[in-house]
């Protein structure tokens, strides 16, 4: 087994479970579910399942053991939005609805992290972790964090640092996330030390077996129709020198 280690950092990113209307909630970390789509995004693989089209099967990706490091907090924030109203063309103009009857004005609050830095590993078969490597190199189409409007501050895939192989470890997820350079060394050295001196750092590790831990509802089954099943995970605190 090999890990894949990815960077999420940008200036807003989301990764609701739980909410689809007009309340729009976000972890305080990403979701597997939005991981998963967001290496969909990078193959070309679209929601819909096709047998035999050439892109690996949704279970298979989902099958990968995840693990993050919360190397920044983000911020939580909120938004307030505004969809339809008005008229447009000289027509009502609203969203429309199930029915395709006329739309209405759609009012949400939709949530999202502010600044967070994120170390994601993935661990599974390392032939198949490097074709998901090579296509974060180069998507089939954007990157987005949650949303696609929350686009990355930088590239996802990291450096290929001695003795990483093809920007792969063979090591377990829990060494590599462990182990693994803090991400915000990568950023300017002016950041204001509020933000680097961290007195712990969260590690949230997908659990294996008959293990039980947290429940989260975002293990990915479909993504057309819309279907995700539990998983489990467990949180543990590593102290900032461990991951610096």
């Amino acid at each position: 087994m090999s890990v894949l280690l990815m960077r999420l950092s940008g200036p807003m990113q989301s990764w609701g479970t739980q909410s689809r209307f007009t309340i729009r909630d976000t972890n305080l970390e990403p979701s597997k579910s939005g991981v998963i789509g967001l290496l969909c995004a990078a193959i070309g693989k679209p929601r819909r399942e096709t047998p035999n089209d050439g892109h690996p099967p949704l279970s298979s990706l989902a099958a990968l053991r995840m693990g993050v490091r919360v190397d920044r907090e983000g911020v939580r924030q909120v938004d307030f939005h505004t969809a339809g109203g008005g008229t447009w063309t000289g027509k009502p103009y609203g969203v429309v609805k199930a029915d395709a009857s006329s739309g209405d004005t759609v009012l949400s609050s939709r949530y999202y992290l502010s600044g967070a830095v994120f170390l994601v590993g993935l661990e599974g078969d390392p032939d198949f972790l490097l074709r998901l490597r090579s296509a974060l190199v180069n998507p089939v189409w954007q990157l987005s964090l949650g949303r696609k409007s929350f686009l990355p501050d930088g590239p996802i895939y990291l450096p290929e640092p001695t003795p990483w192989n093809g920007g792969l470890s063979g090591g377990s997820l829990d060494a590599c996330l462990t182990t693994y350079p803090s991400l915000l060394r990568l950023e300017s050295e002016d950041e204001p030390e509020s933000v680097t001196a961290r007195g712990a750092i969260r590690l949230i590790l997908e659990t294996t077996g008959s293990e039980r831990g947290e429940v989260r509802m975002d293990q990915p089954l479909s993504f057309e129709p819309r279907a995700f099943g539990v998983r489990y995970v467990t949180t543990k605190w590593l102290p900032a020198s461990e991951a610096s």
